[in-house]
């Protein structure tokens, strides 16, 4: 069934907490189609999942051009950019990396290739470069840890030992780290150092989704949406 883990993982302990966002959001490399989501278990990205901004039309950028398709684009011009990003449980936060620059974003093929190439650099260079600005928060009953990862340089609200609640703003969406365009990485780890750190499953909690090419959103009071779905957080009753 979509949305569920796979077999070999459905004994793992799950750890609910709520989007950390407001708005519409595209899911991609979501831990209900495969795996590692990542192809990868390093970094505790076991379980990680990408969520990327779209307006209501479900488009990531309201506007095209020759850059569009041959170079880069500024990161300005995709819907997430800039948005809030919330505190998906209550907790305290651990650990704030705030110095990596945003960087032009990447929908060409042409403009991929040298991204791709350096990937290699990126890994060497470790977790920083990877997440880019992020924030570790140590969730409060579980144990787990949540990162949150591709914030806009300059947006971190919060600092290490600050407590926090579900849905306090931490930061904004950026486009920093191993990112082609403006989106934000969410993983729940067993440490609070992505380096040693094992995926923890998670799921979600009162959201709507959209199913791909369908119009209308179902309610879900908690799962892990689909990979190429829409997703919003659903108002409390």
């Amino acid at each position: 069934m979509a949305g569920e883990l796979p077999a070999r993982d459905r004994g793992a302990q799950e750890v609910e907490i709520s989007l950390p966002f407001t708005e519409r959001w595209l899911v991609q490399n979501s831990p209900a189609r495969r795996v590692p989501s990542h192809g990868t278990d390093l970094f505790g990205e076991r379980y990680a999942i990408d969520f990327v901004g779209v307006d209501d039309r479900h488009r990531t950028a309201g506007t095209r051009s020759w850059r569009t398709f041959v170079g880069t684009e500024p990161p300005e011009r995709f819907v997430a950019f800039g948005r809030p990003v919330l505190a998906p449980g209550d907790g305290t936060v651990v650990h704030v990396h705030d110095a990596e620059p945003d960087h032009e974003a990447r929908r060409s093929q042409l403009a991929l290739i040298p991204y791709a190439l350096g990937q290699a650099g990126r890994l060497r260079r470790g977790a920083g470069a990877v997440a880019g600005n992020h924030v570790v928060v140590h969730l409060l009953g579980s144990g787990a840890f949540v990162l949150l990862a591709h914030l806009q340089r300059g947006s971190v609200r919060v600092a290490p030992g600050q407590e926090v609640v579900a849905g306090q703003e931490i930061a904004r969406c950026g486009n920093s780290g191993n990112s082609t365009q403006p989106h934000v990485h969410l993983q729940v780890m067993d440490s609070a150092d992505p380096v040693v750190a094992r995926g923890v499953p998670v799921t979600f909690r009162h959201f709507h989704e959209w199913p791909p090419r369908t119009r209308h959103p179902r309610l879900r009071e908690r799962g892990v949406p689909g990979e190429g779905a829409v997703v919003e957080p659903a108002p409390g009753p």
